[in-house]
């Protein structure tokens, strides 16, 4: 069952469920709206970035980043989640790449993966709407709570900096560069043939032109 506003601030309220700290103003018709937190790093960058301090993080073209998220959640053993990016930036051209469900009795705060898969710059803010929160309460408690490695995970760890910082080769960004420039490449040469095609008969009319002379 898909918690309603009504059913998130009491669930709330009664300590089935925290969201930490809790703006009554982010609780949406069936779901709540999760914000950008303090850390975030891109492949651009390929160092972490404290994005309260700078105010935003942009994603260049084709980049890939991570970025903290600013409320810790908890669920009990009876509830789930599943999250989404919020419209707006997947209407700018970004797609997350987090997996969508939390496991019930999850604790932390999630980082979300996400890619910039346009050719401008998006600047994401801090503490901006991001992700959207469904909560799910089930029949009965799950006999085997979350117990994995991101339990009480409250930032950026070692682990979801690894590729940003040790990737190998191109990163996404520099690839759309290449094939932006490929394809520039591309649009000339066909210009070039598209030249040709009138200037050969041209040239073979004068060549024949000239030996009917002599």
């Amino acid at each position: 069952m898909i918690l309603t506003d009504r059913q998130i601030q009491e669930a709330i309220a009664n300590d089935e469920i925290a969201i930490e700290p809790f703006d009554v103003g982010q609780v949406q018709p069936a779901s709540i709206d999760l914000r950008v937190g303090e850390e975030g790093a891109t492949t651009k960058s390929k160092k972490k970035t404290n994005i309260k301090d700078a105010g935003f993080i942009v994603l260049e073209p084709g980049d890939f980043g991570v970025i903290s998220v600013f409320e810790e959640i908890r669920l009990s053993a009876q509830h789930a989640g599943r999250i989404g990016l919020r419209s707006k930036y997947a209407r700018k051209g970004l797609i997350a790449t987090t997996g969508p469900q939390i496991d019930p009795g999850y604790h932390g705060r999630l980082t979300l993966g996400v890619t910039n898969l346009t050719p401008h710059p998006v600047s994401i803010p801090y503490k901006d709407d991001i992700l959207t929160l469904e909560l799910h309460r089930l029949e009965r408690p799950s006999e085997r709570p979350y117990t994995g490695p991101y339990q009480k995970k409250l930032g950026l760890g070692a682990e979801d900096l690894e590729v940003i910082a040790e990737g190998d080769g191109m990163a996404f960004s520099e690839v759309l560069t290449t094939l932006r420039s490929l394809s520039s490449n591309v649009a000339g040469l066909t210009n070039q043939v598209k030249m040709m095609q009138w200037i050969l008969p041209v040239g073979l009319a004068i060549i024949a032109v000239i030996t009917a002379i002599k």
